[in-house]
């Protein structure tokens, strides 16, 4: 983990890893700006979620453009390149992941960007912008406080499928917003397992597998088989982030 970086530099000399982690933290710092700004113009929930959408939007496409003009990007609020599909190279963002918590100022949201590369996730990070944090996969370190029950964490949507599981394995449930703050979640140690057990975009999953495999957890959609990113309709069937061990016991679980 890294704190949020300070914007500036150049850009097109950092690697991938770097790259990826620099700008997760500058839509970050963008985002809890726009926080302060909306308290002092008194804007509606939905104005702060439009407008956090496009600026973190913009900054991440722009910085892209600007330090790899080359590489096609997958935006949740953008339109689909469809160039990404033959490209060799594609980022795959979620300007702002969580976005009706943002919003509700809470602290569950996110700031997701990849690289992808032949179907699979070669760089990524994932800022928490409310903790001053990036995990990101040039220096991935994963907390395990070694429970053996395990807590497992899904979305408020998800509860009954982790209730479920936490139930077979004794384990404990609890419920969080953003697809980034629950994986980084297991990656800190706060919990085990992550679920969701239904589908979801390509760029809700794609930087959260790319820093939970670097730190060694398994990142597998519903039926634990390896994920293949940038495909033509960008869903993901269901995701699982684990700890290993718990990775058999989960998929018993469910199927």
């Amino acid at each position: 983990m890294v704190s949020a970086p300070e914007p500036g530099g150049d850009l097109a000399d950092l690697d991938d890893h770097r790259l990826a982690a620099k700008l997760a933290g500058e839509a970050g710092e963008l985002l809890l700006g726009l926080r302060q700004r909306a308290r002092l113009l008194d804007w509606t929930p939905w104005q702060l979620e439009d407008q956090g959408d496009m600026e973190a939007h913009h900054l991440l496409l722009d910085r892209l453009r600007e330090a790899r003009p080359d590489d096609p990007v997958l935006s949740e609020e953008g339109r689909d390149d469809r160039s990404r599909l033959g490209a060799d190279r594609a980022w795959i963002i979620d300007p702002l992941d969580g976005s009706h918590d943002f919003s509700g100022h809470s602290a569950d949201y996110a700031v997701h960007v990849a690289l992808v590369a032949d179907g699979r996730p070669v760089a990524g990070a994932v800022s928490l912008p409310e903790l001053g944090a990036v995990h990101a996969t040039d220096d991935p370190q994963s907390e395990d406080p070694g429970r053996r029950a395990p807590v497992v964490v899904a979305g408020r949507s998800q509860a009954r499928w982790a209730m479920a599981v936490a139930h077979i394995l004794d384990g404990e449930a609890r419920v969080a917003g953003s697809a980034g703050v629950k994986a980084m979640a297991v990656v800190r140690g706060d919990a085990d397992v992550y679920l969701h057990a239904s589908g979801l975009y390509e760029w809700d999953a794609c930087a959260p597998a790319a820093v939970a495999e670097a730190a060694g957890l398994a990142a597998v959609d519903i039926d634990g088989d390896e994920i293949a990113y940038n495909k033509d309709y960008p869903i993901v069937r269901g995701f699982i982030v684990c700890r290993p061990r718990f990775l058999q016991p989960v998929l018993d679980t469910l199927h």
